[in-house]
């Protein structure tokens, strides 16, 4: 049986604790920074609370990215997805996709709720 230690796995969760600092959200998944902050993106969200590594139903590792109500929408479209983003480096550091996609008018506010970026153990 493959065995990966929690440790390997919190280092790697914990850039998205430490370094991540900006969420937009996106009418497409982006695939660079670039697309993220710029092409796709349909609003953000800075000053990110994300927690420490967990862990994580049924096996793994996760973050838990915390709820918000207060990001700022720049642009109008339908969400379908989100980035978050280390703007200090311009890194893509995630994405994924909305629990459900999201018309969005440019000027008006988004929320999201709280939820996991996990990484499972080793098969």
């Amino acid at each position: 049986m493959a065995f990966i230690n929690d440790r390997v796995f919190d280092n790697g969760l914990t850039i998205l604790d430490t370094e991540a600092n900006r969420l937009d959200i996106c009418s497409t998944e982006p695939a660079t920074y670039a697309a993220a902050t710029s092409t796709n993106t349909l609003g953000n969200k800075t000053s990110l609370s994300i927690g420490a590594p967990a862990d994580r139903t049924p096996t793994g590792r996760k973050v838990t990215v915390a709820s918000f109500t207060d990001g700022a929408v720049t642009a109008t479209n339908t969400a379908t997805h989100w980035a978050i983003t280390d703007t200090v480096n311009s890194r893509l550091l995630a994405t994924g996709a909305l629990s459900a996609s999201q018309a969005v008018t440019n000027g008006n506010v988004f929320s999201l709720a709280a939820f996991d970026i996990g990484i499972p153990d080793a098969a």
